[in-house]
């Protein structure tokens, strides 16, 4: 049986129906309605079109308890939140990210307040600020004590009714349309029921948005409503773009426990409400956080919510309590009137009752990657809100910070739409790129979420996420026909989702904010402070460990400095690097090195010489080896490019996790290897023509993609470079000569077209030189002349311009060839047809 691959493409009918729209926004919560109004106030015209998947009024932010966080007491300032948020991050926050958030916070807020959204105020009529956990001051806003999701989305949606906005309802997207050149084209949609449109459709814009909300229905509790399944994340990773830090999912340490058979979403316990004084205890009534962090009870929601996972560890039981008797039923009745409706409704009178707490799935503090406009990595795809990855959160959100991300980068993104729309073409039509199709068998979505909640939630090892890994494996396969339907698009996007989540989850081998590793229970910043890009292929995923603060596709420094050095732009190794490590680790990774070595097992290796010969491409290795490791391995050059080695001499030295050293060993010396014979083949023949004043040189000759690379091997071999392109100079050959009716006609014609360019002319007859001569040029290739022609030619140009000799060519006539008195030796072979110098990796013994 052959398991299908994760679909890189919804199946579905085609589109029977299409509109224009010069922004389509995909959700309807605080992210994207403030988004479109924002949009609509910058170009009052503009058409803007508001795709979700329930009602206006549905998603996960009229859920939000909690409140949201801005400075706005004179005695707070933006550094301390900025402080809070990165202490809660655990080291993977982007710091300019988080400065963005804190210090745009307060105007995001006013105007959301100008917008008509009501907060709590106190007896002077001033904003309300509380507390909540992380944060060490009040600067925390409310509504209606507990409900300021569902005042923050009714002020929003009544804006937007009063506004041009145009709104699909009941819409479930489906995928990203592109252009020809990759660029965004507009969104397939599906809409759910009859009405003026039915069915599926496109909508053509130049702009998506994502802002589509979490993902928590991946797993069996979750605190998200039934809408939240990972939809923009799962196309997001179809279209091609970066996913980042997936592993990091948020359980709120304080939803109420309803029987250990109850699934779904799950009524959420404000943090609020430990912000105001109630505490966590066990059945003994023991407070157990004062002894776990200084803010006891108000710690980061990951330390809550791991220590109450450990008390249940300890005392066998599957849930612990939350005591606000002390509250008083005015308290409750005033401060917190939804929670205390919802445990009346389920038995339970917090007035005179502990109320019992377990963690939940809650809020996804990694998603598509964006910087700090919005910008994902495929051209006119945003995504704001909790399906992104801005950075803000790192390891772990701070609470009510993501209310405030929201506004924040929702206004950020619209003004970039705005100032891109101006200079920016319209897409061209949408096309189809070949992407592989399939569905799902929607029966299987609440064995994905099984799985998940039991393997890959609070409480993870290499055991447990290796069991979720093999069972969402066999769900790809299904017996039956899946036919399109909304249950289906569902249960192929929590596939996506999960995946990408478990992949993540058992890449990273330590414990950080809300991952936790049970077989890896510290933080290790050597080794994993960076993130986990993620991207979807046909074989797929694929994951890329980026070390903090550097671009994802960003070389070390050393290697950067270099290529710099060598005439090589970094950049496009980068990209070299990356193909070549694509078409080597797929999705299920280095199964032989999984198999076969444990797990944070290190080691180091020599990178040895088999043979003598001239290395060339050390700094390629590295950058391998860096990419591949994360930069966990640690790289020492023993010898330089440009050197002569000798059979079992050490190149380099290599440290660290002994899997990614060997996962990454074929690819670096695939290119260390061929790299180091084009620079031998070329010291061999530069030593044949040694002392004659001739020089070797290369062609274009090259391999696709390696021209750069290849033409350095030649000169750490001692040679030197032809043309890098056909723009650098122009080379009139015999069907030029043919085309233009002859070699002089050529000449002029290349001369008048390109005044100044360098003309080289290529010839093959003696007679054709004075011709070419008379016109002035400066560099002639005697083609496949013989030694004695050689001569004869070096005698009539006397001088008056450069020869190269080419074609025919062997080490054994090189001297002769160097000898008659022409200045170059063309070699193709060099770089086209050099056989690899044998290099090799071994790993030491322990």
């Amino acid at each position: 049986m052959t398991i299908p691959a994760i679909p890189l493409k919804l199946t579905a009918p085609p589109p029977g129906w299409t509109v224009e729209a010069d922004v389509v926004v995909v959700g309807s919560g605080v992210a994207g309605l403030t988004l479109a109004l924002r949009y609509t106030v910058l170009d009052p015209g503009a058409k803007v079109l508001v795709v979700t998947k329930d009602v206006l009024s549905s998603g996960s932010t009229r859920w939000a308890q909690g409140g949201i966080a801005a400075v706005l007491d004179p005695a707070d300032t933006p550094e301390e939140h900025l402080s809070d948020t990165l202490v809660a991050g655990v080291g993977l926050c982007d710091e300019e990210a988080v400065r963005v958030l804190v210090t745009e916070g307060p105007g995001a807020l006013r105007e959301l307040i100008a917008t008509g959204a009501r907060f709590d105020t106190d007896d002077a009529g001033e904003l309300q600020l509380t507390r909540e956990g992380g944060h060490r001051r009040d600067r925390i806003v409310h509504a209606g004590g507990d409900a300021t999701g569902a005042e923050v989305q009714r002020a929003l949606v009544k804006a937007v009714g009063e506004s041009s906005i145009q709104v699909v309802e009941h819409a479930l997207v489906l995928d990203l349309l592109k252009d020809a050149e990759g660029r965004t084209a507009g969104v397939t949609l599906h809409v759910m029921g009859e009405g003026e449109r039915d069915g599926v459709g496109a909508v053509r814009a130049k702009a998506v948005v994502l802002a589509t909300g979490g993902m928590g229905q991946v797993y069996a509790a979750t605190t998200n409503p039934v809408v939240s399944t990972g939809d923009g994340v799962a196309l997001a990773l179809r279209a091609g773009a970066v996913v980042r830090d997936l592993e990091f999912v948020q359980f709120h340490p304080t939803v109420l426990w309803l029987g250990e058979d109850s699934t779904g979403q799950q009524p959420l316990v404000s943090e609020a409400v430990r912000g105001e004084g109630a505490v966590l205890v066990d059945a003994e009534g023991d407070r157990f956080m004062k002894d776990v962090h200084e803010l006891a009870d108000l710690a980061p929601r990951d330390v809550v919510a791991k220590a109450i996972m450990r008390r249940m560890g300890e005392t066998g039981t599957d849930h612990m309590y939350l005591d606000a008797r002390h509250f008083g039923e005015e308290k409750w009745r005033t401060r917190f009137p939804t929670i205390h409706a919802v445990c009346l409704e389920h038995g339970i009178d917090p007035v005179t009752q502990l109320i019992p707490v377990a963690p939940a799935s809650h809020y996804a503090s990694g998603g598509v990657r964006t910087d700090l406009r919005g910008r994902t990595s495929v051209p006119g795809l945003y995504a704001c809100g909790e399906v992104a990855c801005t950075g803000v959160h790192g390891a772990n959100r701070l609470a009510s910070n993501s209310l405030l991300e929201g506004l924040v980068f929702a206004r950020r993104i619209a003004d970039d739409i705005h100032a891109e729309h101006a200079v920016r073409p319209a897409p061209g039509e949408p096309v189809e790129d070949g992407r592989q199709a399939g569905l799902i068998d929607p029966r299987a979505r609440p064995r994905i979420q099984g799985h998940m909640s039991r393997g890959a939630g609070v409480l993870r090892s290499a055991a447990s996420l290796g069991e979720v890994a093999k069972a969402l494996l066999s769900v790809r396969w299904t017996p039956v026909a899946v036919e399109p339907c909304t249950e289906a698009w569902e249960t192929t996007n929590l596939l996506t989702v999960a995946s990408a989540l478990v992949a993540a989850a058992r890449d990273r081998e330590e414990t950080r904010g809300s991952h936790w590793r049970e077989d890896f229970a510290g933080r290790n910043d050597e080794w994993w402070l960076g993130h986990l890009d993620v991207t979807l292929t046909a074989e797929g995923t694929t994951m890329t460990y980026v070390p903090h603060g550097r671009e994802a596709d960003a070389l070390p420094p050393r290697v950067e400095a270099d290529l710099v050095e060598a005439g090589v732009e970094p950049a496009e190794v980068a990209a070299l690097i990356e193909v070549a490590v694509a078409e080597d680790v797929q999705e299920a990774g280095d199964v032989t090195s999984l198999a076969t070595i444990p797990e944070g097992l290190t080691a180091t290796a020599d990178v040895v010489a088999r043979a003598d010969g001239v290395v060339a491409g050390l700094a390629v290795a590295e950058g391998v080896f860096s990419r591949v490791g994360g930069g966990r391995l640690t790289v020492e050059r023993v010898v330089k490019d440009g050197e002569h080695v000798s059979r079992g001499d050490v190149l380099m030295t290599v440290s660290g996790p002994a899997r990614d050293l060997l996962t990454a060993e074929r690819t670096a010396l695939n290119l260390l290897t061929h790299l180091s014979g084009v620079a031998t083949l070329t010291n061999r023949w530069v030593r044949a023509v040694e002392g004659t004043g001739a020089r070797i040189r290369d062609s274009r000759k090259t391999l696709p993609g390696l021209r750069a690379l290849e033409k350095y091997a030649v000169r750490c071999g001692g040679g030197v470079n032809h043309r890098m392109s056909l723009s650098d100079a122009a080379l009139i050959k015999d069907n030029h000569v043919v085309a233009a009716g002859g070699v002089a006609e050529a000449f002029r014609a290349v001369r008048d077209a390109f005044p100044g360019l360098p003309i080289e002319v290529e010839v093959d007859r003696i007679d054709q030189i004075e011709p070419v001569l008379a016109e002035g040029a400066e560099e002639i290739l005697l083609d496949n002349f013989t030694v004695e022609e050689l001569s004869r030619a070096v005698r009539l140009v006397a001088g008056r311009a450069r020869l190269e000799s080419s074609g025919g060519l062997t080490l054994e006539s090189a001297r002769d060839v160097a000898e008659t008195g022409v200045d170059y030796l063309a070699v193709g072979a060099l770089t086209h047809s050099a056989p690899a110098l044998d290099i090799a990796l071994d790993l030491r013994g322990n």
